[in-house]
């Protein structure tokens, strides 16, 4: 078949303007009425009525219905155009391979699939009722309005020939004719016949069924045939030659010549029938063997009944559901008389009680305001789910829908998110569109919609890496003004557009928007664009405009882009930028602030002091302080974190810092006079006196030896004793202790803090004594009984610490027993102390006599003094003259 006409065509896609091409089509063909008449194929649309030429002056509107069509159409062309411009249509059968067309005069035609003629058969001068083809296509039969039959092989020559006194309306050749053991076909006309082919090469007639009217249709299939005259429907098994069944028809006020049954095998054993606006769908089922007695083997029920609102033309299964073709008759709003509308093709689902409708479509053919219900008939072939409708004029070819036409419904629908999803996973199996042809539709569709945020964003997906489309779209997007909503989805790796169209964005921004082009500034990078047309045109706006801060901090980090860090450091301090710090340490700009060392400890004293410390070797402690000579807050802040992190490096400011601590950060001067020990004390006391740092001038005095002085500083400047007594306990002075107890002794409340704290270190008696008679000491009580408590306290640790002492002095001294009373080991490495020989004489069988000292030494007997009368003990000569006691010697040994 020709293929469905410009909306299938693809277009070229040579140039970014062809990508649209589709898009177009899609929108003008939603816009205009689609006539097939003079075109090879057409769309029908569920709910749309397709108007032929002869139609074309109606001005009725089509329904769009929003549910999509289940089925597609095409007219059957060619060779088929040719033979209906002269004659007329009046039965068709259809093979997988082939298609048979009978006509009104008498003529049956061969055609291929898409309509060509292959072979033109001359059967008979008037119509031809009915053509039948076994399985294989090789074999077919042929009845005529005449009475003429023939049965023939298309590539054999067997062949049957009869004339009947009777119009013959129908003829069914054997489905396995091909088959030696198969040659059988019937007829019909006023009886239902069977020829069988004898061992002779004769055809014996049977009759199987007449004096019920004309035979008005038969379907054979395996080894039953259902036919249907004037009474209802029959069902026989030929190997058995019984009927099976009959199932009557429903209305018999209708004409069966004029509304035809119409028969159709789902399968084997399931008939489909379709009477006037009945249908039934039966099923042959085997009888049991205890039901059998004098009835046929099988029998038939009827699973399905339910009624249409058309009548019904021809039936065709559709996996689970039904193809019906409908003869439908309205009344015209013009001359109010009954006339013949447009068939319907609808699917519909059976279900127990009932039917549903899943589509419906209303098909405009040729000449179908003369057309009668028994005019049209519906062929299908099963291997491809093609339905064909015939009518005298017209042949219409009616399929499934595949993912191509799925995507068109979508696209004519403007779903174009939908069908780029369904492309997206049917990408393999499609064949008219692509992926990106649908992208660009369904781009082009939001920004018609003002959705350019959107649009944008699915650039990303459907773009992709193709630069040539990035860049259209980009110039499209300038067109409508929305190069804002394209920037922030360009792509900036992989692929990279020109720098034009990078520049081009950036130009917007900076005629519109200085934060968004301070933002792609910052998100770009700094290749994308020409860098120096970018500057040179944030410069010229900055003339205009000479203190926003936006445009400066955007031109510094252009400057950082092109590698001129002295020009963005100058911009970041006049800034106070927080980046300044990060840019002098990525590029090391360490040079390049020597002189700017003040405006940096300024803007940030933390961050800039420990950066400079950190870099000593770039710049030098002496150059900072030299820098901040001016700033002495910021010298000392420079000074003070020197100082925490080394005690030694700035000695020579030492006494500097003095005068700085006093005057910016009192607080840290006297931890600073403690942990110096480059300090100048004198001038340090000189700058405390001035400004009568007490606590400071304390601690100096005690630390040049003048301890009574800063003690009674402490109790006459600052009157607190407790600091007195602290001051006392970090002396361990006595004279201290006695200058205080004289200051204190006429001061009630500096007499109770002394007998708080003075117990542990000086005696309570000394300062009781000198209390005079009559005083008042508020909290006395209080303080005695502390006294006590600290004096009991003191017995009870002598008390502790004795008995820690005797148990550890047993303890040693019973390990000191237990090591002296261990054996000693002699052996021929041990030499006398005395001769200096071996201890151990060489030949073991001789006696010997050694003494062996706790201490370790050893002796020959014969070596050692002879003991005197008073004092039968002998002891170690060497221990003895050196005065130690016993076991010194393992200690010696030890070490």
């Amino acid at each position: 078949m020709a293929s469905v006409f410009s909306v299938k065509g693809k277009p070229s896609h040579n140039n970014v303007d062809g990508r649209l091409h589709l898009v177009r089509c899609i929108v003008k063909l939603a816009k205009s009425e689609i006539n097939y008449t003079d075109m090879a194929s057409a769309d029908f649309t569920s709910g749309q009525e397709i108007r032929s030429n002869e139609e074309s002056t109606d001005d009725s509107e089509e329904d769009e219905s929003e549910e999509e069509p289940k089925l597609k159409y095409e007219r059957l062309s060619n060779g088929v155009t040719e033979i209906l411009q002269k004659d007329a249509a009046s039965c068709m059968t259809v093979h997988e391979k082939f298609l048979a067309l009978g006509t009104h005069y008498g003529k049956v035609y061969l055609l291929d699939v898409q309509g060509n003629i292959t072979q033109k058969v001359d059967i008979s001068p008037v119509k031809i009722n009915q053509i039948s083809l076994d399985e294989s296509g090789e074999h077919m039969g042929i009845c005529s309005e005449d009475g003429k039959v023939q049965v023939f092989g298309l590539y054999s020559g067997e062949e049957f020939h009869e004339t009947f006194d009777c119009p013959i309306k129908i003829v069914a050749v054997h489905p396995q004719f091909v088959r030696s053991h198969c040659k059988q076909f019937v007829t019909g006309g006023k009886k239902l016949l069977l020829y069988e082919k004898t061992w002779m090469n004769r055809w014996k007639p049977s009759v199987l069924h007449e004096g019920e009217g004309n035979i008005r249709n038969v379907k054979w299939r395996g080894h039953l045939i259902a036919w249907a005259n004037n009474m209802g429907v029959k069902i026989l098994d030929v190997i058995s030659k019984q009927r099976i069944t009959n199932v009557p028809r429903d209305d018999i006020s209708l004409r069966p010549d004029m509304y035809p049954c119409s028969l159709c095998w789902k399968d084997n054993l399931t008939l489909i029938i379709g009477w006037g606006t009945s249908v039934k769908i039966c099923s042959v089922k085997e009888r049991h063997a205890s039901e059998m007695r004098d009835l046929p083997s099988r029998y038939v029920e009827i699973i399905f009944q339910f009624d249409t609102e058309f009548y019904i033309s021809g039936l065709a299964p559709l996996c689970d559901q039904l193809v019906v073709l409908s003869y439908v008759k309205e009344v015209s709003e013009k001359t109010e008389m009954e006339c013949c509308a447009r068939p319907r093709l609808d699917i519909i689902q059976p279900l127990p009680e009932s039917c549903e409708e899943i589509s419906s479509d209303a098909l405009t053919v040729r000449g179908f305001q003369e057309n009668e219900c028994r005019d049209y008939h519906l062929e299908h072939s099963e291997g491809e789910s093609l339905f064909y409708i015939i009518s005298p004029r017209d042949i219409v070819v009616a399929k499934e829908r595949d993912q191509d036409d799925h995507i068109d419904w979508l696209l004519e629908k403007k779903k174009y998110e939908e069908a780029l999803m369904a492309a997206e996973i049917s990408q393999k199996t499609i064949k008219k569109h692509r992926i990106l042809d649908i992208g660009l539709a369904y781009i082009n569709h939001l920004v018609e919609k003002g959705e350019y945020d959107l649009a944008a964003r699915k650039c990303q997906k459907i773009l992709g890496k193709n630069t040539e489309l990035w860049e259209f779209e980009v110039y499209k997007f300038k067109e409508i003004g929305q190069l804002k909503a394209i920037s922030r989805y360009l792509p900036r790796r992989d692929p990279i557009l020109k720098p034009l169209i990078y520049e081009m964005v950036l130009h917007e921004f900076l005629e519109s928007d200085y934060e968004g082009f301070a933002m792609l500034i910052k998100e770009w990078p700094g290749d994308l664009y020409n860098n120096a047309i970018i500057v040179q045109v944030v410069v010229d706006h900055l003339k205009k405009d000479p203190q926003n801060r936006t445009l400066l901090r955007t031109l510094a980090e252009l400057y950082t882009y092109d590698q001129r860090y002295g020009k963005a450091l100058e911009i970041y301090l006049t800034l106070r930028h927080k980046d300044v710090f990060q840019l002098i340490h990525k590029h090391n700009l360490f040079s390049s602030i020597r002189d700017k060392i003040v405006l940096l400890v300024d803007f940030d004293s933390e961050k800039a002091v420990d950066m400079l410390l950190d870099n000593e070797d770039k710049i030098s402690i002496d150059k900072v302080v030299e820098e901040l000579e001016n700033r002495p807050e910021l010298q000392h802040v420079y000074l003070h974190k020197l100082f925490k992190r080394d005690h030694h490096k700035g000695q020579r400011y030492h006494e500097k810092q003095i005068s700085l601590y006093a005057e910016y950060d009192r607080p840290n001067l006297l931890p600073f006079l403690r942990d110096s020990t480059h300090c100048p004390l004198e001038k340090a006391l000189e700058i405390c006196q001035q400004r009568n740092f007490v606590e400071e001038m304390v601690y100096l005095l005690s630390r040049m030896g003048n301890s009574r002085s800063a003690l009674k500083m402490i109790m006459e400047e600052l009157n607190d004793v407790d600091k007195a007594i602290e001051f006392a306990k970090e002396q361990d002075d006595g004279e201290l202790w006695e200058d205080l107890i004289l200051y204190s002794i006429d001061k009630p409340p500096f007499i109770t803090g002394l007998l708080n704290n003075i117990g542990t270190h000086v005696d309570p008696i000394l300062l009781i004594h000198r209390i005079k008679e009559g005083m008042e000491i508020p909290n006395l009580r209080d303080s005695l009984v502390k006294i006590l408590q600290d004096y009991n306290l003191q017995i009870l640790l002598r008390e502790g610490c004795k008995k820690i002492l005797v148990a550890d002095s047993l303890s040693l001294l019973k390990k000191m027993h237990r090591t002296q009373m261990k054996g000693i080991r002699v052996d021929e490495e041990n030499i006398c102390e005395s001769c200096l020989s071996p201890i151990l004489p060489s030949d073991a069988s001789k006696s010997f006599s050694v003494t062996v000292f706790h201490c370790r030494h050893m002796f020959h007997k014969e070596c050692l003094p002879v003991p005197s009368t008073m004092s039968p003990l002998q002891f170690c000569n060497i221990c003895s003259a050196k005065h130690r006691g016993p076991g010194s010697a393992i200690l010696e040994m030890k070490k």
